[in-house]
């Protein structure tokens, strides 16, 4: 799954004033890459994502996803496209607090109109492949900071989607936690998915293999690590 941009702009109107949260950014990434996005706080590194992963559109320029033009298309397809190959990680987990583990996994599914016995075995299976098949049934209030974020990490992979994005996945986690997560994000990459990851902090973004700063919008350096 390929990722092709050029050109992207996303303007903001603030009142009489237009801000640029991208300035122009041309990015290309190859299936099976670990990037790690990283700059400041108002670096334009979010929105990125957010289009990178169909969570909002362009002002200007090209998305092109595995060689398809997803900028222009409607909001229904690109949650089709979101849902089956997509999976999204998020620094507040956003799960549903009334609902257990196995129940927030399987949600994805529920959109996808899969049945609910294969939903629920898939959901199992991928809470077993986060460590979590103990802990199914009990709900995210139940659950320390590592777990939920784990849980998260189960219900963006239960679609099998090709890429996973996370923003600020270990943002509310503890130093043992977030470790723990970011050995899960490397498992995901050996297994040959596409994993970026956005982040502001540096140790966090060293994990990946392909190192991309943003700052005001543009993109002012992009390193691959060697070997």
């Amino acid at each position: 799954m390929s990722i092709a941009l050029n050109a992207v702009k996303k303007i903001y109107q603030m009142g009489t004033t237009e801000v640029a949260a991208l300035a122009g950014i041309t990015l290309n990434v190859n299936n099976g890459e670990f990037v790690g996005i990283i700059g400041p706080s108002g670096s334009g590194k979010s929105t990125l994502m957010n289009i990178l992963g169909c969570l909002d559109r362009p002002t200007e320029g090209s998305y092109l996803l595995d060689g398809e033009e997803v900028a222009l298309l409607d909001d229904d397809h690109q949650a089709i496209i979101r849902n089956k190959k997509i999976g999204f990680i998020f620094q507040s987990f956003n799960l549903l607090p009334r609902m257990s583990a196995h129940q927030n996994v399987a949600l994805p599914l529920i959109y996808g109109g899969v049945a609910k016995k294969e939903r629920e075995e898939r959901a199992a299976q991928a809470l077993a492949t986060v460590g979590l098949e103990d802990r199914m049934h009990h709900r995210p209030t139940e659950m320390s900071g590592g777990q939920r974020q784990r849980v998260a990490i189960a219900r963006a992979l239960v679609n099998n989607p090709s890429i996973v994005m996370a923003d600020e996945p270990t943002g509310n986690l503890d130093t043992k936690s977030g470790k723990e997560i970011i050995c899960i994000f490397e498992e995901l990459h050996a297994q040959g998915r596409t994993i970026i990851l956005v982040t502001h902090d540096p140790e966090v973004a060293d994990h990946a293999r392909r190192i991309i700063l943003v700052r005001d919008g543009l993109i002012v350096s992009d390193e691959r690590k060697k070997g």
